[in-house]
Parts: C-alpha cells; sequence; structure tokens
C-alpha cells in the first residue's frame, strides 16, 4: 500500500520567502466566534437574554404585589425605568457570574475536552494569535448577552409602564431622559467587574483543562464575594473586592451622584480583569501542546494563577486607606451618614406627597428637616448594619411653628442599603395609601428605600 501526503491547508501554504503563513487574529476571532454561537448553550443564552427580561418586567408590571425587597422594585408599576434597574440587580447577583462562567470559563478547556489543540495549532500555527482570537471571541458574546439584558428589560419597561419620572435611591425625583441616561449608565458600569470575572474565567479555563471547576470558577468567585458584602467586614475590604462595582452603581442614583465608592470598585474591577487575563496569556503560552496528557491541571499552574490574585486583593486593601478615608475598622456606616440619609430621603418624598394631596407646594430648604436616630440601646455614635435602627424625623413647615415628627424602623444591611418602615403618625406614614380627589394612592412615605455612602469623601 501506498502512504499518501494529505494536501497541506490553504492557511499554511509558504510563503515566496519561506516559512508558513499564519492566520490573521482577524480570521482566528472570526473562526472563535462562530464556534461559540455555533453551540446550543449559547444560542438558548443569546435569545433568554434578548427575550426573557421583557417578559419577566411586563409580567412583574401587571402584578399586584411588587418585589419591594429588591432595588427600585417598588417603583416598577410607577415607571418603565424601574424594570431594567431590577433587572441589573439580578444580574449582578446571579445572571452576569453564570454567563461569564458559561463562555468565558469553557473558552479553552472545550478544545481540551474535544482533544483539539494540535489541530488549532497546525492550523493558526501562533498559541498568541489562538489567545487573542479566544479572548476576543468570548468578550464578544459576553457583551452581546449584556445589550440583550438591558435591551429586553428597557423596552419590556417601557412598553408596559411608560416614559415615566423615576424615583431616585434618595427619593428624589428624576425626569425620564434623565433616569435613561443614568439607567444606561449603571449598566455600562457593571461590564468593568464583568470583565473581572470573564478574566478569571479565562484563566480557570486555561488552568484546570477538562475539570468542570474551570467552567464554575467565575460563579463560584462572584458568590464568594457576595457573601463577603453580606459579612459585616471593614469598608476597605468591600472596596477591595472585584464585585463591589456590582452594587455601587447605585450611588448614580442619588443626588449628587455618590461617585466615589463606584469609581474605586470599576478601577479595581478593570485591574483584576487585566491581571487575571495576563495570568492566563502567560500559563497559555507555558502549556505543554505536545503532551495530550497535559491539560493544565498542575500544582504549579494553580499556584501560579491563585497566588497573585491573593497578592492583588492584599495590596489593594493596604493601598485604598492610603488614598480613601476608608478604614481597617470601620464599616462607613456611622450615625450621622443615617441620620442624613433619612432626613434627605424624607424631605424629597414629603414633597411628593404634599403634591400628591395637593397641598401647598413647599422646598426642601423650607422643610428643614432632621432625624435623630439610635441603635439599640446605643444613643450616640452608632455604627454598623442591623435592623434595630430606630429614627425620628422632624420638619418644619412655612409659616407654622409646630414641629413635625414621623417615626421610622430601619433595616439596613452591609452594603449601606436600608428599607425605612414608617410607624407613625398615621396620617403621615402609618398607612400604605393615602387619600386624594383621585381615590387612593400608594402613600410615599409609608415605606421607602436609601442608601448611606460608605465613602464619603477621598484624601486627594
Amino acid at each position: 500500500m501506498t502512504a499518501t501526503t494529505p494536501a497541506a491547508p490553504a492557511a499554511l501554504v509558504d510563503h515566496p520567502n519561506g516559512g508558513a503563513r499564519r492566520i490573521p487574529v482577524f480570521r482566528a476571532y472570526r473562526f472563535e466566534l462562530v464556534k461559540l454561537v455555533s453551540q446550543w448553550r449559547i444560542r438558548l443564552l443569546v435569545l433568554a437574554c434578548w427575550i426573557a427580561p421583557a417578559l419577566f418586567v411586563v409580567a412583574v408590571s401587571q402584578q399586584t404585589t411588587l418585589p419591594v425587597d429588591t432595588l427600585f422594585g417598588r417603583w416598577m408599576q410607577a415607571t418603565g425605568w424601574a424594570g431594567p434597574l431590577v433587572t441589573l440587580g439580578f444580574a449582578g447577583t446571579w445572571a452576569l457570574p453564570l454567563l461569564t462562567s458559561v463562555v468565558a470559563g469553557d473558552v479553552f478547556a472545550a478544545e481540551d475536552r474535544l482533544g483539539t489543540w494540535r489541530h488549532l495549532l497546525v492550523t493558526v500555527r501562533s498559541p498568541q494569535r489562538i489567545f487573542a482570537a479566544k479572548v476576543l471571541a468570548s468578550l464578544t458574546v459576553i457583551l452581546l448577552l449584556v445589550v440583550g439584558l438591558v435591551a429586553s428589560s428597557t423596552v419590556g419597561g417601557l412598553v408596559a409602564v411608560g416614559n415615566h419620572p423615576l424615583v431616585g435611591l434618595d427619593d428624589h425625583l428624576m425626569t425620564p431622559g434623565g433616569a435613561a441616561g443614568t439607567v444606561l449608565l449603571a449598566w455600562a458600569c457593571v461590564l468593568a467587574p464583568t470583565l473581572a470575572l470573564a478574566g478569571i474565567g479565562l484563566l480557570g479555563s486555561v488552568t484546570l483543562g477538562r475539570s468542570p471547576m474551570g467552567l464554575l470558577l467565575p460563579a463560584l468567585v462572584a458568590l464568594a464575594m457576595q457573601l463577603a458584602q453580606m459579612l459585616p467586614l471593614p469598608a476597605v475590604v468591600r472596596l477591595a473586592l472585584p464585585g463591589y462595582a456590582f452594587i455601587a452603581w447605585n450611588g448614580l442614583f442619588t443626588s449628587p451622584a455618590q461617585l466615589g465608592p463606584l469609581l474605586i470598585g470599576i478601577v479595581v474591577s478593570l485591574v483584576w480583569a487585566v491581571t487575571a487575563t495576563a495570568l492566563a496569556y502567560l500559563l497559555f503560552l507555558r502549556r505543554d501542546f505536545t503532551n495530550l496528557t497535559d491539560d493544565g491541571l498542575t500544582r504549579r499552574a494553580l499556584t501560579a494563577g491563585v497566588l497573585p490574585l491573593a497578592g492583588l486583593l492584599a495590596v489593594t486593601i493596604a493601598v485604598l486607606p492610603v488614598v480613601t478615608t476608608a478604614t481597617y475598622s470601620g464599616s462607613g456606616i456611622q450615625q450621622a451618614k443615617v441620620e442624613h440619609s433619612l432626613a434627605t430621603a424624607f424631605a424629597h418624598l414629603y414633597r411628593m406627597q404634599a403634591d400628591e394631596l395637593h397641598r401647598p407646594a413647599v422646598t426642601e430648604a423650607q422643610l428643614k428637616s432632621s432625624a435623630a436616630c439610635t441603635k439599640g440601646n446605643v444613643d450616640h455614635d452608632a455604627e454598623g448594619a442591623g435592623n434595630d435602627w430606630r429614627c425620628v424625623v422632624s420638619w418644619h413647615l412655612p409659616d407654622s411653628e409646630a414641629t413635625g415628627q414621623a417615626i421610622y424602623q430601619l433595616d439596613l444591611t452591609a452594603d449601606g442599603r436600608f428599607v425605612a418602615d414608617g410607624d407613625g403618625p398615621k396620617e403621615v406614614n402609618g398607612y400604605f395609601l393615602v387619600r386624594t380627589p383621585y381615590g387612593d394612592t400608594p402613600n410615599p412615605l409609608w415605606q421607602f428605600d436609601s442608601n448611606v455612602e460608605l465613602l464619603s469623601t477621598s484624601k486627594g
């Protein structure tokens, strides 16, 4: 029998000057993108991200019971711009970590499972270009999924409810145009922690090879960061975690905007994204692709991937107290901050209630609202999260010597968000509904959301 030699692929035809021609990065990227979108699970994810949020927002907006435990959930029947924000809260907690796991966490490991590394190397003839093509393709798919989430939830909210003003997190009223721009900006901000999880997914896919842990790594890291945000950790540790930007976007919806923690969260996330991707690149170039048993799962690879990220976290924790007001011992939740945040939100909502009841208009400056809070048995210098905050809000009406007072019970979480539950008097915040000349409407002072900025000012 005479052996035959297969013809060389067109991509490997020799140059006139000698040597095989390497496939350009763009062609390799296009090839990797086609491989990704041809997978049935990726197609299902794209379809779900572009359809499911709209259906969810429309369905919830028509219900009599709203997700008031979710940020902006209580306003889903008032404006279409609350829908994409509720979706954003869910996406940052569950959807985006899972999406990055499925896409970035499997883009390299799939070649190990299929045993196609040698064929890919023979075709492309450049590990560097293979890495760049796979990274760009996975990021393109992730971006497509994120765009689908925001577009679908926005269209669903606007169709179901309409383009109405949005009540901000400190309860000031945002115009429809201002709400639209801020909602899109909030979604753009969470791209940074999404890229950080994608970088961790790439690192896990390169390092763990055939192991399913590479696929689950971004989701597990995101879950660990969520659990850390629920613990009574110092503010400096919260800010140092790459997932903090998933919750720091709520600072965009206060007046003035609380940009300090958000900017820190974005920078930290981008540093993690670059570091994890660079580690994945270095480990990928060290792979022995001629050895079929080498799928990257080595103690040296795990050490080279985990220790640098742990060192990055330690360095970030050490640097933040130098450049910000965050400390190693403070939670960032102090009594004065709670009182100021509650008084500000109450003043904004009092104006809204006065408008509903057709009372004379009054400004926040005229109200001169203030709050006095206690936490349990602590009357002075109270600090920390808990559901034992009790506050008394006081205000003055123009041309009146009497001082109005209202009582609120606060449930304040470790990330600074709190729910204020009215506890009387019944004329102000004692009932869910208020009677107006046009019928009963929800009482804006009965129960509302607000937050305490963990980092108020910077040192430079």
